[in-house]
């Protein structure tokens, strides 16, 4: 079983950049989507981007396209998103998933299975 762990939240200046890991031990992470979500206080967690198994193929949400960037390193166990341009907007705990093995593109968060238990990033003015 694919257990996810994020890593490189914090805070951050309007118009910084952060780039948060996403490492899965228990398990390869060939053959899965992975996505990227978050959650601001008091609102309902939204997608923000998502990379193929295969062909690297990505999707953005479009309050993050332009600014940020997913990636992975199946080598490495890791998958990435780099995030520019920083708004306070964009301040939410991030949350990296999976959903079942050889799973299609999904931005709907129920369709994935494996969670990690997220990292805040805080965006200051």
């Amino acid at each position: 079983q694919v257990q996810l762990v994020e890593s490189g939240g914090g805070l951050v200046q309007v118009g910084g950049s952060l780039r948060l890991s996403c490492a899965a031990s228990g398990g390869t992470l060939s053959g899965y989507v992975m996505g990227w979500f978050r959650q601001a206080p008091g609102k309902e967690r939204e997608f923000v981007a998502a990379i193929s198994w295969s062909w690297g193929s990505t999707y953005y949400a479009d309050s993050v396209k332009g600014r940020f960037a997913i990636s992975r390193d199946n080598a490495q166990n890791t998958v990435y998103l780099q995030m520019s341009s920083l708004k306070p907007e964009d301040t939410a705990v991030y949350y990296c998933a999976a959903p079942p093995r050889l799973s299609g593109m999904s931005t709907t968060g129920d369709e994935y299975e494996y969670w990690g238990q997220g990292t805040q990033v805080t965006v200051s003015a």
